[in-house]
């Protein structure tokens, strides 16, 4: 016999039913968003009415004791031994209609799903306020699983008569009642199902549930925590389906709530801060073994220690529920200059960074005006530079790692190491490099633009032409009769005229600016150099100044060939943006003075790595090999955030310089050496990434040392490598100090995240 992780079961449907009222069968999706339709509902009862099958029952087997109860709840709650895997909408339809439980909508509604059933045609439909007056129909076929079978058809079918005002055939009430009995019978209809042993891990029931699921939904590490909840807390996730709920609608009674303009966090997203805040991990995967209780070490489990991880988990929780903390962290938000849920590109990066206030708050003490003002700054690098989006987890591990190294209550270590943090992430080639061409783009909802935005929030800028603040159309509350446009400066059937009708090039956000509606339609399609001095010419000088510098506009711009306008204007939009962030900075400016070493002893680092030589091997003879980790580095930076590379640096920050490397050069100085980095940098990576990189030679203890600057790419990068004599192409990510090749759907999700 082979060896398998699951053995085959067969429930009736009461058995079901009966096992979930009594707690053995865990079904979380009372208790949560039911995204069935009632349509739907309808026809799982009418497929297994007329004997079809209606698929499989996946559970998993909790390892829960009988008995165990769980935390927070009274004595009569215990434990699930089975939970539902693959299956559960279905499950939910069938308790809640034959049960007349309600269920929660998407919108947390709570509501029946009544189904009705025609006897006389063997037909269900959705019940509606016709169906209800119609004597023909049940309204409600949980009527019909009641007791006294007997006693309720007879009044049916009485009833059924006074409504025809005739009698009723012996024939036709034996149809009737036989036809209402097969429809009683559906208790007994037979579900097959598949049990997966407790030794199975979240990851192998996720594999299987992908294998054998048509659908092919995938299961997440956060699915698995939420249904460990569901065992062992299920007053926890409860909690957070209700904050969630209560974020979504303004409060009625006019108490305080978890409402706000954005973000509608999932119980999910809100999970990964809790757990965040508790573990001091980015990674939820050794987070669930944790909450099983599994001591990393051992590997073994133990029930006191799930339990007390659960606690842990609990009072981290409360933490991130409790709305004082939540609504204060908006604050910071607001501050950077961000107004609502239309200027937010990742949900996900504003979750990290409220774990990153709670964190400033509970262990660091950090003052509330200060740690407002620093977390605005931290938002705003994180959410511009999209520090965490794609492989979020990574970056997030990382940067809790450096915070563990700071003993607890370090008030000015914590604010130094955020700060350290965001001037690695915004520096000079940043804002000169990678900004510009991040923000060649024709989306309406990207990260820089949202900034840009911000920006002009911050700085108090009034729309193009206008008294009006962008901040106030900005603001979600406001409903203007005609709404605020972000208007082509170059109108686009201008640039039609010019043969420009790419939908990409005349929407570029270099092209679009806030201009008040009734402005807009004064200057319709006509050229800049038509509209601009007539739009002017009654503005004050002082006045267009500012508009011009806020708004991005080149001097004599309505003179200047389309391209030539999107390209300076993306510089000044950069510029723009950085005055607008370091407004932000209360002590004034930081002093970006520090000297090259002082730089290098800082170490590796997302932002920095370190390698002895780029051509010639210290340890083998193989060249090619030293040369092809350059490139690795390089394309890692320009696929993540950009960052430096400095060649003659050993791991330990030590100086052995270039002399080896120099030594195999034909030109055997800092020219000859900075076009073998170009030509490696050409012929290995693909697009045009010399564009964003730049070779920088420093002497240091007497020796030369070259720094490759990199910016972020405008377009995911491909490295070319040989192995057995073909040639492959990898793609290569910055996570922390290390840089990482991603592979299959990781890579194409990276890439959907970072370049859209």
């Amino acid at each position: 016999m082979p060896i398998t992780i699951y053995k085959d079961a067969s429930y009736q449907l009461q058995g079901l039913i009966n096992q979930i009222e009594r707690g053995a069968i865990g079904l979380p999706d009372i208790q949560r968003p039911f995204v069935w339709s009632n349509a739907r509902v309808r026809d799982l009862f009418d497929s297994m009415y007329k004997g079809f099958p209606v698929g499989y029952l996946l559970f998993w087997a909790t390892g829960a004791e009988a008995g165990t109860k769980k935390i927070g709840e009274n004595d009569k709650q215990a434990a699930p031994t089975l939970l539902i895997v693959d299956g559960q909408q279905r499950l939910t339809s069938l308790f809640a209609v034959m049960t007349g439980t309600k269920i929660v909508r998407e919108d947390y509604s709570k509501a029946r799903i009544r189904v009705a059933f025609k006897p006389s045609e063997e037909r269900f439909e959705v019940a509606d306020a016709a169906i209800d007056r119609d004597p023909e129909f049940i309204p409600d076929i949980a009527e019909v699983f009641q007791g006294g079978f007997l006693t309720y058809v007879n009044s049916f079918i009485q009833r059924l008569e006074a409504h025809r005002q005739e009698p009723i055939s012996d024939e036709e009430k034996n149809r009737i009642a036989d036809n209402l009995d097969r429809l009683r019978d559906l208790q007994n209809y037979p579900f097959q199902a598949i049990e997966l042993d407790q030794s199975v891990n979240d990851e192998q029931v996720a594999d299987v549930f992908v294998r054998i699921n048509s659908e092919g939904v995938k299961l997440s590490t956060q699915d698995f925590i939420l249904t460990l909840m569901s065992v062992y807390w299920e007053e926890g996730r409860i909690q957070l389906e209700n904050f969630c709920r209560d974020a979504k609608h303004p409060s009625l009674d006019g108490k305080p709530s978890a409402f706000n303009h954005f973000i509608q966090p999932s119980p999910d997203e809100l999970l990964i801060t809790a757990l965040g805040l508790a573990f001091r991990r980015g990674r939820l995967q050794p987070i669930y073994s944790i909450l099983r209780g599994k001591d990393l070490e051992t590997g073994t489990y133990d029930n006191d220690r799930r339990k007390a991880q659960f606690e842990k988990l609990a009072i981290a929780q409360n933490q991130v529920l409790d709305l004082n903390n939540w609504h204060e962290f908006l604050k910071c938000l607001q501050v950077a200059g961000f107004k609502s849920e239309r200027m937010i590109c990742s949900d996900k990066a504003l979750l990290f960074s409220y774990l990153f206030w709670l964190i400033g708050k509970i262990d660091f003490k950090v003052p509330t005006p200060k740690l407002r003002q620093m977390m605005a700054r931290w938002w705003f690098m994180i959410h511009t530079t999209g520090r965490y989006t794609g492989s979020a987890e990574s970056a997030v591990e990382f940067d809790l790692n450096k915070i563990k190294k700071l003993d607890r209550g370090d008030t000015e270590g914590f604010c130094a190491l955020i700060d350290d943090l965001v001037d690695q992430n915004f520096t000079e080639d940043y804002w000169n490099i990678t900004f510009n061409a991040r923000i060649d783009s024709a989306s309406a909802k990207t990260p820089r633009l949202s900034a840009y935005w911000a920006a002009l929030n911050i700085l108090d800028a009034e729309m193009l032409f206008s008294d009006l603040k962008v901040s106030q159309m900005l603001d979600p509350l406001v409903t203007p009769i005609k709404d605020m446009e972000r208007h082509h400066l170059f109108p686009r059937a201008h640039l039609t005229k010019l043969g420009i009708t790419e939908q990409y090039r005349r929407n570029q956000i270099a092209n679009m600016a806030f201009v008040d509606w009734t402005e807009n339609l004064e200057i319709s399609d006509r050229a800049p150099s038509e509209y601009w001095d007539e739009m002017t010419s009654s503005m004050p000088q002082a006045k267009l100044d500012r508009q011009m510098y806020l708004h991005a506009l080149p001097q004599n711009w309505d003179q200047l060939n389309y391209d030539d306008f999107l390209k300076l204007r993306r510089r000044l939009i950069a510029e723009v943006t950085r005055e607008g962030f370091e407004s932000l900075n209360i002590d004034g400016q930081r002093d970006s003075s520090m000297s090259v070493m002082d730089r290098i002893q800082l170490g590796e680092s997302e932002k920095q790595e370190f390698k002895e030589s780029a051509r010639w091997s210290f340890y083998s003879e193989n060249k090619r090999k030293s040369e092809h980790i350059i490139v690795k580095t390089i394309s890692g930076f320009l696929n993540r955030s950009g960052g430096s590379l400095f060649i003659g640096i050993k791991d330990d920050c030590s100086v052995v310089g270039l002399d080896s490397d120099l030594a195999t050069l034909s030109r055997s100085n800092r020219d000859g050496y900075e076009l073998f980095l170009s030509q490696l940098i050409s012929n290995a990576i693909s697009g045009n990434a010399n564009s964003y990189c730049k070779v920088v030679f420093h002497e240091l203890e007497g020796k030369d040392v070259c720094e490759v600057i990199v910016g972020q790419s405008s377009s995911a990068v491909f490295t070319a490598s040989q192995s057995d004599g073909k040639t492959l192409t990898d793609f290569w990510v910055r996570e922390g100090n290390r840089t990482v090749q991603y592979f299959g759907e990781n890579q194409v999700q990276y890439i959907s995240d970072h370049w859209t």
